[in-house]
């Protein structure tokens, strides 16, 4: 699924640059009767359009995305509480039996072994 979303971010990126190159072609750079002050505004233009729409792609579709992403989990993470199951980034789960800090001690299994593990190695919560 995550290779279908990036081959089509890929393709609407291209697109985009393909876009703003032809449109930097298409910009008329003046000719030797206009003055000199059209000219150098118009070549102006089509040499930082491309980037500020390039910029602009590439912040909604790639860092945008991310960065609501994070917010997501470091709200996750900050309403965890005891009697919570989860699930490090290390793949051990466990049960939330207390939280200090920017740590937590869980508890995993049946022969009650705890761990500390610091909140930002959570990496989900588990049903």
């Amino acid at each position: 699924m995550k290779l279908k979303s990036t081959k089509k971010i890929a393709a609407l990126i291209s697109a985009v640059l393909v876009m703003c190159l032809a449109f930097a072609g298409c910009v008329s750079t003046g000719t030797t009767t206009g003055t000199t002050e059209t000219t150098s505004t118009a070549s102006t233009l089509s040499t930082i359009l491309p980037i500020v729409v390039l910029f602009a792609v590439f912040y909604f579709f790639m860092i945008r995305p991310e960065n609501k992403k994070k917010k997501k989990i470091q709200e996750m993470r900050s309403s965890l509480g005891t009697g919570d199951k989860i699930v490090t980034i290390g793949g051990i789960q466990g049960e939330i039996v207390s939280v200090s800090g920017d740590s937590m001690t869980i508890e995993t299994g049946e022969d009650r072994v705890r761990i500390k593990v610091a909140k930002w190695a959570i990496s989900r919560k588990d049903k």
